[in-house]
């Protein structure tokens, strides 16, 4: 007989499930409560929460070195190297602003201020944590410039100071790649070997997840009661639909413009985005989104280059979602972002979503980075871990439509992209779905 097997995301899910039937229960219960709450709770929540704190340092460091590495090498491509990363950066930046503008408007973390809860004791601190309203003449550009460039690096390693460690990784990658391949390959290897061993210590640490997930929804909802799921509620509505919006008007406005149709290419990539959207994986539909990208009229060389490239550097839909919770955390604990911290939100999803965004679950690190630029308690990621995978495979969709459509725009700003074969196979496929794929 067939041993039933649960995977982690089930896991995951169950113990949110499990944990807000238990939360509720213990929310009436007086001084039973607050003793389960601070004796037995509470400690494995920040227990799982230390956990995780041990392994951003590392990660961010090791990945984006090898990252920046590799951009390095697209000086070989010339013209299609600039204008890929250049394109990237711009569609990456505006989903990070259009996530924060989007919280910002709806607020889907209003409703409860998780401050108050007894689990993370000096988590009233950060909500005094407010930085000076600014304008941004040249005394304070200065300051924000002085704030990230670090006097020594392992202080601010040992402080978890995200900015500084940033910069100082984006100038060590840059030097190590002018390097002689020679020289830099050997030590790109060990960061690669250790970023990898670092990714396997996370998968060691998220076999916790469950037990973590449990008992801080617990804390949340035994000290809210049932009033504290709304907010997720209102989160998951405002995440796809923000998807969708970014999708159908900021790409199709792109697409406009390189005289393309956005609902032509989803319509044209049905199959891989049902793939893409059901798996929550980029991965699964790669070999096909290059297939069919050539088959639409991109040159093979633009294809490989732009959708192996943007699979790590190019993911709209995971940077849109970062932004949108980095804000609804903060919502979550009642902090109110002054501009400088939105500032230094944007500057952080910039870099950090680039170099790391590529590896499998790894959006809570890139979220951890996040969250600890700016002074919001990361302990407000336990509170959508349960839904994360839900809203993984509406990011994941679009992040397959935006690298797919890189393609075409870069093709067609090089002036090689082949219209008549792409008229051609929308011909054949997209009048004859029976056909397509």
């Amino acid at each position: 007989m067939k041993k039933l097997k649960i995977t982690l995301v089930w896991q995951i899910f169950i113990a949110l499930i499990l944990g807000i039937l238990f939360g509720l229960s213990l929310h009436n219960q007086g001084e039973l409560r607050d003793w389960i709450l601070a004796s037995v709770l509470s400690p494995a929540g920040d227990i799982f929460i230390r956990m995780i704190k041990m392994v951003v340092v590392p990660i961010v460091i090791t990945t984006l070195v090898v990252g920046i590495a590799k951009i390095g090498d697209t000086d070989k491509l010339g013209s299609i190297g600039f204008k890929t990363i250049l394109y990237f950066e711009i569609i990456t930046t505006i989903a990070i602003i259009l996530g924060i503008i989007f919280a910002n408007t709806f607020h889907p973390g209003k409703g409860i201020d998780m401050s108050v809860l007894s689990s993370l004791g000096d988590a009233s601190k950060h909500k005094q944590i407010t930085f000076e309203s600014i304008r941004l003449d040249g005394q304070d550009v200065l300051k924000i410039i002085l704030s990230i460039i670090p006097i020594n690096i392992f202080a601010s390693m040992a402080n978890g100071e995200i900015m500084s460690i940033v910069f100082f990784t984006v100038m060590f990658g840059f030097g190590l790649s002018s390097l002689p391949e020679r020289i830099r390959a050997p030590l790109i290897n060990i960061f690669n070997a250790t970023g990898e061993t670092m990714f396997k210590v996370t998968q060691i640490v998220m076999r916790c997840a469950p037990v973590g997930v449990f008992a801080l929804i617990s804390v949340t909802i035994a000290t809210f009661g049932f009033s504290s799921i709304f907010p997720l509620a209102k989160l998951v509505l405002l995440v796809y639909g923000a998807i969708v919006f970014f999708a159908l008007v900021i790409l199709g406005t792109v697409a406009r413009l390189f005289q393309l149709r956005i609902w032509k290419l989803i319509c044209f990539l049905k199959k891989e985005l049902i793939l893409a959207f059901s798996t929550a994986s980029s991965e699964s539909v790669l070999p096909h989104i290059i297939k069919k990208m050539e088959l639409y009229g991109a040159p093979a060389s633009i294809t490989s280059f732009v959708i192996s490239t943007g699979y790590s550097f190019n993911l709209d839909g995971s940077t849109l979602y970062q932004s949108i919770v980095a804000i609804f955390v903060a919502q979550l604990y009642g902090i109110e972002l002054s501009l400088y911290q939105e500032i230094m939100l944007v500057l952080t999803l910039m870099i950090t979503s680039k170099g790391i965004a590529g590896a499998q679950g790894v959006s809570f690190i890139v979220l951890l980075a996040t969250l600890g630029s700016i002074n919001i308690p990361i302990e407000g990621l336990a509170f959508i871990a349960g839904i994360d995978r839900f809203l993984d495979m509406a990011r994941t969709a679009l992040n397959v439509i935006g690298n797919a459509l890189a393609v075409l725009v870069i093709s067609k700003w090089e002036n090689l992209y082949d219209n008549s074969q792409a008229l051609k196979y929308e011909k054949k496929n997209l009048e004859s779905p029976r056909n397509s794929g």
